[in-house]
């Protein structure tokens, strides 16, 4: 699939998918999609949830709006994305939120600190540094969530 990039076996992310993306996801093995977008975005898909549930994905939609990210609201994200069925597909509009959620997943669960973190989402080719605000939330929320079992 276009614009997808695998964080590890359990989680991708990608930008706003297309119903041939769902069906694609499907057929690749994706058991789930969580959509982080609202239903106010431009280009928010309103029959998403029918077409991943009609593809046999699992659907989950929490609007996360970048300017408005909470501890609170990245826990509930976070947990969301545990409860999931693996391997699970994380979107938003340009795939920056999902990117950050699925590495905010990551670094709570693996202990990992902000800079390892960091260094993995470059490897994927996230450019952390075009969000600053969202890179320093990313910072602050692994910072003071250490890993819970």
């Amino acid at each position: 699939m276009e614009n997808v990039k695998q964080i590890n076996d359990e989680l991708s992310v990608a930008g706003q998918v297309t119903p041939e993306q769902l069906q694609q996801a499907a057929s690749e093995g994706f058991k789930s999609v969580l959509n982080l977008r609202s239903p106010e975005e431009q280009g928010f898909l309103k029959e998403e949830q029918q077409q991943a549930e009609a593809a046999g994905l699992q659907y989950a939609n929490i609007p996360v709006k970048p300017n408005e990210m909470t501890d609170e609201l990245t826990t509930q994200v976070l947990e969301q994305i545990d409860k999931l069925p693996k391997p699970a597909l994380i979107h938003c509009a340009s795939s920056m939120r999902a990117g950050a959620m699925a590495f905010m997943n990551l670094a709570t669960r693996q202990g990992m600190t902000p800079e390892q973190v960091f260094e993995k989402a470059g490897e994927v080719g996230f450019d952390c540094n075009a969000n600053p605000q969202m890179k320093q939330f990313l910072e602050h929320y692994v910072a003071t969530h250490q890993q819970q079992e």
